[in-house]
């Protein structure tokens, strides 16, 4: 039972740092990569599609982007949706290739940004304490019912309390990542 919990709580906590890097990748550096465009939807035949389901996303150097559409009447709906996102980009058709130049981030934009993942972070941060206090909470009801000893119940916290501070230093460690990446020119 303990042990079950325990492996909850992990998974959960995983998972929690997995999305928060998976947040990150949609904050933008001045370099260009394809994460940046995924969760740009294109309407294909009346409804949305992401835009990696109707084009191949590649790096034509570090500043742009090239898109091509796997059917040529799509580059001008394509072009359309990456221009409609918020992403501030202005994508312009080569024949049948749609480069999206990435301009240059400017020291006040990087600085809203780094503002941007630490407040991403401290939500994962919170996830990660609000899956410790469930797992604490189950442990207490284990005890309240007697299915578990006090010793056992205090190790299981201090083991959970373990697992919650080295999965909010992993946080800390890709912000700090991702901090440096913005900031760096």
């Amino acid at each position: 039972m303990i042990n079950d919990i325990k492996k909850t709580a992990e998974d959960k906590m995983k998972k929690s740092v997995e999305a928060l890097r998976v947040e990150f990748t949609k904050v933008r550096t001045g370099r260009a990569h394809a994460g940046i465009l995924d969760h740009v939807k294109v309407d294909y035949y009346g409804s949305l599609m992401p835009i990696n389901q109707v084009a191949n996303i590649s790096i034509v150097d570090a500043h742009t982007l090239g898109v091509q559409p796997w059917e040529k009447n799509m580059s001008a709906k394509v072009e359309k949706a990456i221009r409609d996102s918020d992403l501030g980009l202005n994508p312009a058709s080569m024949g049948d290739l749609v480069r999206v130049p990435i301009p240059p981030m400017t020291e006040e934009r990087r600085k809203e940004l780094v503002k941007v993942v630490k407040h991403e972070a401290e939500g994962g941060k919170v996830a990660v304490r609000n899956i410790r206090r469930d797992a604490i909470a189950h442990l207490k009801d284990l005890l309240k019912d007697k299915e578990i000893g006090e010793d056992d119940e205090r190790r299981a916290q201090e083991e959970i309390q373990k697992m919650t501070d080295k999965y909010i230093a992993e946080m800390e460690k890709v912000l700090a990542e991702k901090e440096k990446d913005l900031m760096s020119v």
